[in-house]
């Protein structure tokens, strides 16, 4: 679809050039340019620790930049440092975490700062506050209740209210510039539709839209030109997107040409390492799999098929209700300790929660499952931490490789390869990778992918959950389809494609193994009547209990029919006792 504002000739909003930001020892953005025009969606892309964030940080004000910075905004030459109010209240930016109070409802959010309409007698009106913020959030096509805690509200929603709470008191014929980080990080999508659709109508209202995103496909779809970010410095600015396609945008932003991201590997069939049966979990009901030596088997659903529970119940991070795993024919109980030590190890897709301890330096944090052969005449040896570390970080590719920074100041995808750094340095049997390159960007998604395959072909077993097809169907050798709970399909060979595992994902196919349910009555339309028991004739069955007219028979539950069938029962009762002791007429016996 054709962006509103495409080629739309009409001055600057935000000018922006010779930007630059210095930490000590290290230069994060330098000499950037950047134009956004009144009525566009300009999509800003590049990868972890390119310089997007500080960016992003600079035109809010966060931090200040170095000296010699050119900003103009609607004409004016501004400095966002010290920005006047009027400035920036026309400048609006929506973070990746959204910035809501998560204890607080949607109505108490989006007065945060502006505050709420008050009465005559200073009380808050908050039925209209209430009114108005239905209202708002409604043309994301999203009715949420606005009185309860964002927290107990889904990511599109509260996706909805962060955008709402940054234009709420933009004043009419106002141009304004909105920047959004990673908006539809969480969103399925339906979600990811009805966001563009508001992009969108901001745009066409004359304002300008700062649009930032790993996936490219969301900025082919919705930008009207892109600027590129590499090593804090800007390698194009302002391009098209209708000259652009998506393999000429990952060569601009990782810098090389990548004729292909996925890693070819030789697969030879081993011996089965992990084998699981019958799994129950909190939505797992008995699946059962194996994994070989070798292979990379994935797993594919859409949310709550089970698959993103699948890796902690195998590991033991999640519940397991009922079910077997073994490593290697060892018996594995539901305790994370005991699947390290029987060769397991968890990649997790909550990185910054379950995979992370952000206040510990890098240095801390690789060694952290064994810490054994780092050890001489039972003393920690931090020289040989520092070198087995070092040698992990360059591997991996971490960057930047600095031992002694805190985890929280890596960007998300050199996280995620410390993440896997940790991991791998244990040797592992089994490696369980839940949404491995989740918020990650392309160019990190490569050396990921590179590392898993080499951990295959080195023989290691590779289970693989993931919400995207294109992974699923480059990285594994078979794909287990979860839908209800239930393996629904297995793909493998030419079989596996994307069109087939979306199919199955979404059930779409004529053989629903997991969604199958048999006709508790056959061939018979079942309608409710409740008419009371009492007024019914019980000589015999209804009368409504006949085919309907062009259809299937039709019957009825409660009513009449409940009562002719406790009758029925009582004289099958009568008679059975009659043909037992043959003493007499019992019609009248209690059932």
């Amino acid at each position: 679809m054709t962006a509103p504002g495409r080629n739309r000739p009409d001055r600057v909003l935000l000018h922006v050039g010779h930007l630059s930001k210095t930490y000590p020892g290290q230069v994060a953005l330098k000499a950037a340019r950047l134009d956004v025009r009144p009525g566009e969606v300009h999509a800003l892309v590049g990868q972890n620790g390119s310089g997007k964030s500080t960016l992003i940080k600079l035109l809010a004000g966060y931090v200040k930049a170095d000296h010699g910075a050119r900003v103009a905004f609607d004409g004016v030459p501004v400095d966002l440092w010290s920005a006047p109010p009027d400035v920036r209240r026309r400048i609006r930016i929506v973070h990746q975490d959204l910035g809501l109070v998560p204890t607080l409802s949607a109505v108490e959010n989006l007065g945060l700062g502006r505050g709420w309409a008050r009465g005559r007698s200073g009380r808050i009106l908050w039925r209209d506050e209430t009114a108005q913020a239905q209202t708002a959030l409604l043309r994301f096509g999203l009715a949420p209740d606005v009185r309860v805690p964002v927290a107990s509200l889904t990511a599109a929603e509260r996706a909805a209210i962060a955008i709402v709470r940054a234009l709420q008191d933009w004043k009419e014929g106002e141009r304004g510039l909105l920047v959004l980080d990673e908006p539809t990080a969480s969103l399925n999508r339906g979600e990811v539709d009805a966001l563009f659709r508001e992009v969108r109508r901001v745009a066409a209202a004359g304002n300008g839209v700062i649009f930032v995103s790993h996936i490219l496909e969301e900025v082919l779809e919705l930008a009207d030109r892109v600027t590129v970010l590499r090593d804090g410095e800007v390698v194009a600015a302002g391009v098209p997107v209708s000259d652009l396609d998506q393999k000429q945008l990952v060569e601009l932003i990782v810098g090389r040409a990548i004729d292909d991201l996925y890693a070819a590997r030789p697969h030879v069939p081993g011996r089965t390492v992990l084998e699981a049966q019958m799994l129950v979990g909190m939505t797992l009901r008995g699946v059962s799999l194996k994994v070989a030596q070798g292979e990379v088997l994935g797993i594919a659903g859409l949310v709550g098929s089970g698959r993103d529970e699948i890796a902690g119940c195998l590991f033991g991070s999640t519940p397991r209700f009922a079910g077997k795993v073994t490593v290697e024919k060892r018996k594995v109980y539901t305790d994370p300790r005991e699947s390290i030590e029987a060769g397991m190890a968890l990649v997790p897709a909550d990185r910054k929660n379950l995979g992370l301890i952000m206040e510990e330096r890098l240095v801390e944090h690789v060694p952290l499952p064994r810490y054994g052969p780092l050890q001489s005449r039972g003393r920690l040896s931090h020289r040989a931490v520092r070198s087995d570390v070092a040698r992990w970080v360059d591997k991996l590719e971490v960057q930047p490789p600095a031992l002694g920074r805190r985890m929280e100041k890596f960007s998300g995808g050199n996280q995620q390869k410390a993440v896997l750094a940790r991991w791998l340095r244990t040797e592992p049997k089994v490696l369980l990778l839940d949404e491995p390159t989740q918020g990650v960007d392309v160019g990190a998604k490569g050396s990921i992918y590179r590392h898993v395959a080499e951990a295959a072909a080195d023989g290691m077993a590779v289970l693989l959950t993931s919400s995207d097809a294109e992974e699923l169907v480059h990285m594994c050798d078979r794909v287990l389809v979860l839908r209800g709970g239930t393996v629904a399909a297995e793909l493998h060979g030419a079989e596996l494609t994307e069109e087939r595992v979306v199919t199955e994902m979404l059930g779409s196919t004529s053989n629903r193994k997991g969604t199958r349910v048999k006709r508790r009555i056959p061939n018979v339309k079942v309608i409710r009547d409740d008419t009371a028991a009492q007024t019914a004739s019980l000589s015999g069955p209804p009368e409504n209990i006949a085919p309907a007219t062009g259809e299937l028979p039709v019957t009825t539950i409660g009513g009449r029919l409940l009562e002719w069938a406790r009758r029925a029962r009582r004289a099958r009762r009568a008679r059975s006792i009659r043909d037992n002791d043959g003493r007499g007429d019992h019609s009248d016996a209690r059932p």
